[in-house]
This record gives structure tokens, sequence and C-alpha cells, in this order.
């Protein structure tokens, strides 16, 4: 039998990849939110952050701009803005 195979983390840290985000990235109105934490679960970066209740972030050295925060966002208190 097999388990499952897990790396070791190596040098994911090092290599910002939000250079490779697409035309729009999340931003965080932190007026309605219930903190529900999806936003959270559903990042395939895992590079969002709450810090306090209703107040959470995005690292957008990580981000790639996929938009699931938002679209999963209950109170869509998340909208995706167009990048600078």
């Amino acid at each position: 039998m097999f388990g499952p195979i897990i790396a070791k983390p190596g040098s994911s840290r090092k290599n910002k990849t939000g250079s490779w985000r697409i035309e729009s990235k999340p931003k965080f109105l932190q007026s309605n939110c219930i903190a529900c934490k999806l936003c959270i679960l559903i990042c395939p970066e895992g590079c969002i952050e709450g810090s306090q209740k209703n107040t959470f972030h995005c690292d957008f050295d990580y981000c790639k701009g996929c938009g699931n925060c938002a679209s999963i966002c209950p109170k869509q208190d998340i909208v995706m803005v167009k990048q600078e």
C-alpha cells in the first residue's frame, strides 16, 4: 500500500509568484465581512490572512488574481479590481 506522498517545503517562500497575476486582484472591503473564512479556505495559494474579525487581507506577492475569494464571499465583501 502507498500512503500520501508529501514533499518537504523547499524554497516556495522565496519564489514570489504574484507577478504571474492576471488583470485583476482582490480588494477586501471590510465592511460587511462576517468572518466566515471561506476566502481563506478556497484560496489555492494560501495567501489570505486574517488578523482580527472582519480584517482579512491578501499577500499580493503570491496572489494570482483567480477571483475564487470574491466568488465565494457570501456578503460580496471582496471585489476584484483592475491591476494598477
